[in-house]
């Protein structure tokens, strides 16, 4: 057999359309991908990495951190997507989880998932309002990796989820860097601007042995000793049998963190391998017990580039617990602001300023200013550096995301651009959002207007639109195995969907380890959690028929589809995971 020698003079480009483009497959774009696809809206959404979940994922393994706080607990898609990860993967293996974020996409009917994808250009479409070209997006274009050629892909609305805000060539408006301290009051914001950020971690993940087996460092690591890294935790694990993940071992901060990425990278190489080097052969032995098991080739970002919006968050915002008419997100980690002399700077490498835990994140912020078609979502809302700070952790970035991504389906679905939205459907997002278990704080969700009783206890918290506790107040109702919840509706009705709020434990933060203990272990589902269930509708001869029955349930929000007509709605429940009492926050019907 002979093969014909082929030419080819130029790649090829697949062309796709689609109500919104998402770019960025970090937590918060694939949450804003996922809100917006199951609303309704057609979704592409570009990675530029082979796997999802951007500093989550098994290619940099950082935590998922968010607001201080149990009671202040992310939830919506994010708990969702933690919830299956330990049912799914209840030895908490990167290789699943990456696979387990693949499918929560592939899943969806209205998203296309394109991996390996880097964007590399755009175009300005006229704008639907003037007519002028200059201030709306109409497509993009990207690289193909793996299969070598271009996609242009155009939409109504995009969504910058890349933390890099690489749409910023739009014309955007975006800032990099510090403010001064007096453009807006920010006490802890430098007296001078700069172009000063915070560095990128490359982590190591450590694995408990038997054995000692002695490490000998590449030639090209860093030399450390003791005195050379004060203020930095150089051990293996903590006295109180905690690990450090080594968020520390960071370096770029007096670097463009984009431009410089590649120099950013190898340092961050040299510097992780010589700490370890450090732990594992120090004269007292501290690393015996542990084995280098991973290290990253990708190194975490933390900050680079934030957009401009209608609204600039503020350090006095985030104080002022931000209390704001749209709210439609929070965050409440500290103003955790990295010195960007990173491992270099003797000194504390972060310093925790105080930021109430919620403080609300508005609308307006998540939107760009000068660009008609334009949200975004992650670390490049729009903030400045002290208040970034503090909304860049990874759950906060993810219900932003997902806040985007429902008002991206509100915009398609009435034709609306990003700013239409806040002016003429603010409380339609809002509702949704309640809707679809995203804690607004100060906030309550609108509940089902009937009566409604239990076999067992007082329900009557289950009407107040608070779906968790709240410090001393409940907000929920405790039932075992057996025990009913049951609407009475008067006349008749038809009921089209059944909505539950559930409790996944709060206490649990569900993160993926940091660290590899000897023999593994096993995560368990939240023991509260209700696991079986059934609905029932009571006929017209006043017996009760079984219209919906779960098992193995697994999420904390349960919306199901239902077509029934009767006057009276029943719940029972069945076992939770941990065989005890279970605990429910939301009991409600759709008609």
């Amino acid at each position: 057999m002979y093969q014909v020698a082929q030419t080819k003079s130029e790649f090829t480009t697949k062309v796709l359309e689609t109500d919104l483009c998402v770019v960025g497959g970090g937590m918060a774009g694939l949450c804003a991908a996922l809100a917006a696809a199951r609303n309704g809206a057609k979704v592409v959404l570009i990675q530029d990495r082979p796997v999802l979940g951007g500093n989550a994922s098994s290619e940099v393994r950082m935590w998922i951190c968010g607001a201080h706080g149990a009671d202040n607990k992310e939830t919506g898609i994010l708990e969702e997507i933690l919830l299956e990860n330990y049912y799914r993967n209840p030895g908490m293996k990167y290789a699943l989880w990456d696979d387990f974020l693949y499918g929560k996409c592939v899943e969806e009917e209205n998203l296309t998932l394109l991996l390996s994808c880097s964007v590399n250009d755009l175009e300005i479409a006229p704008s639907t309002s003037s007519g002028q070209a200059g201030n709306r997006i109409g497509k993009v274009k990207a690289w193909h990796l793996t299969e070598q050629c271009y996609y242009e892909v155009s939409a109504k609305l995009f969504a910058d989820c890349s933390g890099d805000s690489v749409l910023r060539i739009s014309g955007a408006e975006f800032r990099v860097g510090r403010e001064a301290r007096s453009e807006f009051s920010e006490s802890h914001a430098p007296e001078t601007p700069d172009d000063k950020t915070m560095g990128h971690s490359l982590l190591l993940q450590l694995r408990k042995v038997g054995e000692h087996v002695p490490f000998i460092p590449p030639s090209w690591a860093h030399k450390y000793t003791d005195a050379d890294l004060p203020n930095r935790p150089v051990r293996a694990m903590a006295d109180d049998n905690s690990c450090d993940n080594f968020w520390w071992l960071e370096f770029g901060g007096m670097l463009d963190t984009i431009e410089d990425a590649d120099q950013i990278r190898d340092e961050c190489y040299r510097i992780a391998y010589g700490v370890w080097d450090l732990v594992k052969n120090h004269p007292d032995g501290r690393g015996h017990g542990w084995e280098l098991d991973w290290i990253g080739s990708l190194p975490g970002k933390r900050e680079n580039v934030r957009y401009v919006g209608d609204h600039i968050l503020t350090q006095n915002d985030v104080e002022a617990e931000g209390r704001f008419d749209d709210i439609v997100a929070y965050g409440g980690w500290s103003m955790d602001d990295h010195h960007p002399e990173a491992i270099s700077y003797p000194g504390a490498p972060t310093i925790f300023h105080p930021a109430p835990s919620p403080y609300g994140i508005p609308y307006r912020c998540l939107y760009s200013k000068n660009i008609e078609n334009l949200f975004f979502a992650g670390r490049n809302i729009s903030a400045t550096h002290m208040a970034m700070s503090s909304t860049r952790v990874m759950a906060t970035c993810a219900i932003v995301g997902q806040a985007v991504g429902t008002a991206a389906a509100v915009a398609v679905r009435h034709d609306l651009s990003p700013r239409e939205v806040g002016e003429a459907k603010l409380g339609d997002l809002q509702a949704l959002l309640l809707d679809q278990d995203c804690y607004l704080p100060w906030r309550t969700r609108a509940t089902t207007d009937a009566e409604l009783s239990a076999s067992s206890g007082d329900p009557t918290s289950l009407s107040n639109g608070i779906d968790r506790s709240l410090g001393e107040v409940d907000n929920g109702w405790w039932g075992g195995e057996g025990d009913t919840l049951q609407y009475e509706l008067g006349d008749e009705k038809r009921v089209t969907g059944i909505r539950l709020v559930l409790d996944s434990d709060f206490g649990d933060v569900k993160r993926m380890p940091c660290r590899f203990v000897k023999d593994g272990s096993l995560v368990e589902m939240p023991a509260m959690l209700l696991r079986d269930f059934t609905i029932e509708a009571r006929n017209a001869d006043g017996e009760f028929e079984t219209v919906l029955a779960v098992r193995d349930n697994w999420k904390r929000y349960v919306a199901l589809e239902a077509d029934v007509s009767s006057s009276c709605i029943r719940l029972t429940l069945g076992r939770s995971w941990g065989g005890g009492p279970s605990h429910v926050f939301g009991f409600d019907m759709e008609f």
